[in-house]
């Protein structure tokens, strides 16, 4: 019985024809030999199985041919070609610096460079995963790489180019390896499969090629798994099957439905391929890529960018011009966030399918009264009896409008009468510089909403003549500890916005009277801050006390300076002024502050 061999090794190049994806390089090299201008020295880089030994040993059996053909191959009939053939050629050397990469390895190696060749022109020393020999292997090496005898070529190889010292690289031709696109490897594994007498469909060789990574050897090898499991008849299924790859037409179906928001579309196939043993973070990713090939599939101009059978980049092509491109824009950026957010889920499967339901309402989501996005879902199955009729934009009620944010600001000069305004807050006006004394004026107030629901009730007559319904105020009684629990829950709910939190720590709300609250803050800087939290911070308050006349006031302290605000200078000169023992010990030492 004859001994198997496996397709990685009885398909190996053994001329330049029959690299696979490497036309351009292997021309280069080609024209090198024809035209006799060969360097000393050569470096080969690129991923792995991507034919960089093969090129080499190629290379070498070329130039040692007593009569290579036209277009630059070896004849494989001469004596040198045969004795390479048969593994038994003096001139030709291999190394694999992983095993040997100290320095007695390469002087061995040095001293076998002083022997000339025997039967061929060339001594060819190829020195494989040169990149782990080690600092002073290398330093040993420098001398005889940059002059090495006439008759001796030295071909390194690496996968980890920038692993190689500068001076290596300077003595070396450097020769970059593409890695194999999937079209490329699908015809050379139609050809194996031609030659071994065996039915592949080109689907299932495409399913091989995209698992291969770019790598030739890593194809066959995987070729001849699924080969040998479906005893040579390799279809679309087997191989799935056997590789235990999920199948696109899984995320096929889920595109659709997310372009139909069939949520219970979706969480249905989420849960079949669960149930098919398949991890959730795999499927996440996969959709993702799944949804950045249709993006790119979407275009002309980016359809190259799509490594795969172009039967596939027709398909993908007519599937993702059923939307527009931001939907792949937000799409992918939630599978981003699932995908960072995995780790640290606790239940995994409720994240993702969260995620489906927002890929669903991505076509048509929510958005508010100013026309942008709002971030909740919409409902699962949604009726087209309670869909709630649109409301003009600029017919806004004091108690529905968001509280807008608010500024120091000096009085806002006269704006020309408009019909229906939409209500704003005022714009904010660059605060005066502290004095340069260090005292601070007296308390600055910002305007507050009692200003902002005057101005609009100015114009509410002409609001109540277009019959705008607006809700009845909620008007609960709190007390102050009431407000004081909801003032510390907001800051809660907001743990990593620091400055925010800091200020709402230092400024406790205090009553004024009845619904009207007031904070004083040190800077202008924290003024700013809490304006801008105004926003989220009213429909907070008021929820939490139920009570719609919650008022506050935001005012700057331009007096003397909290000590909660002293810089260090600042301790030290009260602790020298107050403490006595500090003091002395200030004084006897001559320390400075």
């Amino acid at each position: 019985m004859e001994n198997y061999l496996v397709s990685a090794r009885k398909y190996r190049p053994s001329t330049f024809d029959t690299v696979v994806g490497q036309k351009a390089l292997t021309a280069t090299l080609r024209n090198a030999i024809a035209s006799g201008r060969l360097a000393h020295a050569y470096l080969f880089c690129g991923s792995r199985g991507v034919g960089k030994t093969s090129c080499a040993r190629i290379f070498a059996k070329t130039i040692n041919c007593l009569h290579p053909t036209a277009d630059g191959n070896p004849c494989n009939e001469c004596d040198s070609c045969r004795a390479f053939n048969e593994g038994r050629s003096l001139n030709i050397v291999e190394l694999d610096a992983a095993s040997n990469n100290s320095v007695d390895d390469i002087r061995n190696l040095c001293d076998q460079v002083q022997i000339p060749p025997t039967n061929g022109r060339y001594r060819v020393f190829i020195v494989d995963e040169v990149h782990m020999l080690s600092v002073a292997a290398f330093n040993s090496f420098l001398k005889t790489l940059e002059e090495p005898p006439s008759y001796v070529i030295f071909i390194l190889a690496t996968t980890e180019k920038h692993k190689i010292l500068p001076t290596i690289l300077s003595r070396c031709q450097i020769y970059d390896f593409n890695r194999i696109t999937i079209s490329d490897m699908i015809d050379h594994l139609e050809f194996v499969a031609r030659s071994e007498g065996m039915n592949a469909d080109r689907s299932a060789l495409s399913v091989i090629a995209s698992k291969a990574d770019g790598a030739m050897r890593d194809a066959l090898s995987i070729f001849d798994q699924v080969a040998a499991s479906s005893r040579g008849n390799i279809t679309y299924q087997s191989t799935i099957d056997n590789l235990n790859v999920l199948d696109t037409n899984y995320y096929s179906r889920l595109f659709d439905a997310f372009l139909k928001e069939d949520v219970p579309a979706a969480l249905s196939i989420y849960k079949t391929i669960r149930d098919k043993g398949f991890d959730s973070h795999f499927f996440v990713n996969g959709l993702a890529r799944y949804l950045r090939d249709l993006m790119v599939a979407q275009n002309d101009s980016t359809l190259p960018l799509l490594d795969t059978d172009e039967t596939v980049k027709k398909t993908m092509q007519q599937q993702a011009r059923k939307c527009e491109p931001q939907f792949f824009y937000a799409a992918m950026s939630l599978c981003n966030d699932a995908d960072l957010n995995y780790r640290l889920a606790s239940d995994k499967t409720f994240l993702v399918e969260l995620l489906l339901i927002k890929l669903c309402q991505q076509q048509s989501p929510f958005r508010d009264s100013d026309g942008n996005r709002e971030g909740q879902l919409r409902p699962v199955a949604a009726t087209t009896s309670a869909k709630p009729e649109a409301r003009p934009q600029q017919e806004v009620s004091v108690a529905e409008d968001p509280v807008p944010a608010y500024q120091a600001s000096t009085p806002r000069p006269p704006q020309p009468q408009q019909p229906k305004p939409a209500v704003h807050a005022p714009a904010a006006a660059p605060a005066p510089p502290a004095p340069k004394s260090g005292r601070r004026s007296p308390l600055r107030r910002g305007p507050s909403l009692s200003d902002l629901n005057r101005e609009i009730n100015s114009t509410g007559s002409e609001d109540n003549a277009t019959g705008v319904f607006r809700k009845p105020a909620r008007t609960a009684s709190y007390t102050d500890s009431d407000v004081t629990r909801a003032w510390e829950a907001f800051m809660q709910a907001r743990p990593s916005e620091h400055i925010l939190v800091n200020t709402m720590r230092a400024s406790m709300p205090s009553r004024v009277e009845g619904d009207l609250f007031r904070i004083v803050v040190e800077n202008h800087g924290q003024l700013e801050k809490m304006t801008d939290a105004l926003t989220d911070l009213y429909p907070h308050m008021r929820d939490a006390l139920s009570n719609d006349n919650w008022t506050l006031t935001i005012e700057e302290n331009r007096g003397e300076g909290s000590p909660m605000t002293w810089n260090d200078r600042e301790v030290l000169r009260h602790i020298y002024e107050t403490n006595e023992v500090a003091r002395n010990f200030i004084n006897d030492f001559k320390l400075s502050l």
